[in-house]
């Protein structure tokens, strides 16, 4: 069993973003050389996160949407009373009660098994930041 990691670092631009970073997760499955295993992705952050979904411009739109609508920037939350680093983003970690910091994929013959329409996508809730970071973490042989 071999063990391999790597960091996908991104800058955001936006406060609510959807990043897809398929195409960086599967070359780095694809140059690992191993056959079969499990790849790891973990979100080394608490208003950013990562999603398995369908890659589609209007359905991403939708997205972030909805997650204007069901968590608003202007409620009145105590975390932005005293935010420990001056930014009044209570609305970003509750947007995260409802996603993931972490997915496990399958992957065969060097390919991950996802579905037709899954893609994989880094989900920023507290933007612009100058700097996020998804760990990649494979296990197989």
């Amino acid at each position: 069993m071999e063990y391999l990691t790597k960091n996908i670092v991104r800058e955001t631009v936006e406060a609510i973003q959807i990043i897809d970073i398929t195409d960086e997760v599967r070359e780095f499955v694809a140059s690992c050389g191993l056959k079969k295993g499990q790849l790891t992705l973990v979100s080394q952050h608490t208003t950013a996160f990562i999603n398995i979904n369908e890659q589609e411009t209007r359905l991403l739109e939708d997205m972030v949407i909805f997650l204007k609508r069901l968590v608003p920037k202007d409620g009145e939350y105590l975390h932005n009373i005293a935010p420990i680093d001056g930014r009044d983003n209570a609305h970003s970690h509750l947007m995260g009660l409802f996603m993931n910091s972490s997915e496990t994929i399958p992957f065969e013959s060097g390919k991950l098994l996802l579905g037709k329409w899954q893609s994989i996508f880094l989900v920023e809730l507290d933007g612009p930041r100058p700097r996020r970071s998804v760990l990649m973490h494979i296990s197989g042989i």
